[in-house]
């Protein structure tokens, strides 16, 4: 599909053309020119959007599906439609599916799912056998079928030594694992931040030590078996402060941030809203503050949406039976821009593809003339109410409904295929 981008300012610091408002041509789904007034020569779809930006396409490093197995929350073609109205032009797909993501066969059939579409999909297999934390998996066969990082969703893997043999093994063909964070002893039954409002609304309370303990523990290992590590979805001011302190000896550590995290605290529990039960918890003022901070100076590497639709049946029932996760994708472009500067949530919507992808990081991602088009188009002004006319995904539970947002994303270009809201 040829298509014409027009009047559209690039933000792409590793561009010519950044800054600057232009029309770029895109012909065989490579970028063939870019300048002012360009002619219509190749039959070309004229795409013309109020105040339209553009940047290199987003990727989201945390994403959750349902399919297969958990269909009534989402399946891959719609929530995959849904990355791309939402400006995500790549996500890494989590395996907590029903088979969990475990084996070759399985990530072969997600792939397969994902054919076609405009936004790329790129599969993580469990660590371990069904994500029970006790044996690990047929890692390097994941990784020829096409997985690109290895993680049990949301379980933290008590087993020191299986962590240990896994960031040894994994070094072996370059592999990524990946260690969430969140000591199930110290958790015990807690639902949500240890503070004063769980305090106030008698709620068990999860301390931030559960969380920085095995951020500990878990860099400690990193330091004596060397590999890479990814830590998502981090919560607190310390988990800022231990990867800070691992980067500066030269380990190989990346961590990302929920939105979630950057934009609400433990303060919209107030009335027992099971759409704010996340885990990790929503935390305090301080910690949100500290992560933004983190964000500021580079300790944390990438923001996701850590986008998990869940059912209403297993969300709209008591706090303490609720599960955990809230969709974010539809709302993560527009509620970051009310804490952060565009040009800082462009680059850390982009920069995970290096960490994950590296095949597609590989290729030029640069808006730049005889580069692949892997382009989001947004627009960063304007504000409005996020409510439920803009969820796209299957499942309805956004910790985001009511809340006032900043911007719009219009859409994609990728894959030689253009999706627009």
């Amino acid at each position: 599909m040829n298509t014409i981008i027009r009047d559209a300012k690039i933000i792409d610091s590793e561009s010519p053309f950044h800054n600057q408002t232009v029309d770029i041509l895109i012909v065989d789904g490579s970028i063939k020119k870019i300048g002012t007034s360009l002619p219509n020569t190749e039959n070309a779809t004229e795409v013309k959007l109020d105040n339209l930006h553009v940047s290199q396409g987003w990727f989201d490093s945390s994403v959750s599906f349902g399919e297969p197995g958990f269909e009534e929350r989402e399946t891959i073609a719609n929530g995959l439609d849904v990355a791309a109205r939402s400006g995500f032009t790549a996500i890494a797909l989590q395996p907590n599916s029903y088979p969990i993501i475990d084996n070759q066969s399985q990530i072969n059939f997600v792939k397969s799912k994902a054919n076609g579409f405009a936004t790329q999909l790129f599969p993580i297999g469990a660590l371990t056998k069904g994500s029970e934390g006790k044996d690990m998996t047929e890692l390097f066969d994941m990784k020829n079928a096409g997985a690109v990082a290895f993680g049990d969703y949301n379980k933290s893997l008590e087993n020191a030594n299986l962590l240990k043999i896994a960031l040894q093994y994994v070094q072996d063909f370059d592999g990524l694992v990946i260690a969430f964070a969140q000591d199930a002893n110290i958790k015990g039954n807690g639902v949500a931040n240890e503070g004063a409002v769980s305090t106030k609304l008698g709620l068990k309370g999860i301390p931030n030590l559960a969380e920085e303990l095995q951020i500990a523990r878990n860099l400690f290992l990193l330091e004596y078996t060397g590999g890479k590590l990814h830590i998502p979805t981090i919560s607190t001011a310390k988990s800022v402060q231990l990867i800070k302190d691992a980067k500066a000896k030269g380990l190989n550590v990346t961590c990302s941030v929920a939105v979630h995290h950057l934009a609400l605290t433990d303060s919209t529990l107030e009335g027992f809203d099971t759409r704010y039960k996340v885990s990790p918890p929503l935390r305090t003022e301080i910690d949100r503050k500290a992560l933004l901070a983190g964000i500021l100076d580079n300790t944390i590497d990438m923001i996701t949406s850590d986008h998990n639709p869940i059912d209403i049946e297993h969300k709209k029932m008591e706090f303490d039976l609720a599960k955990n996760g809230t969709i974010g994708m539809e709302s993560a472009f527009g509620a970051l821009l009310t804490v952060l500067t565009l040009e800082k949530v462009i680059e850390k919507l982009t920069v995970g593809k290096a960490t994950f992808c590296p095949e597609i990081s590989g290729e030029s991602q640069t808006i730049a003339e005889g580069s692949k088009a892997n382009i989001s188009l947004f627009n960063p002004n304007g504000k409005s109410k996020f409510t439920k006319e803009n969820i796209l995904s299957k499942s309805k539970n956004s910790a985001f409904l009511g809340i006032e947002i900043k911007g719009k994303a219009y859409g994609i270009y990728n894959q030689g295929k253009l999706v627009l809201n």
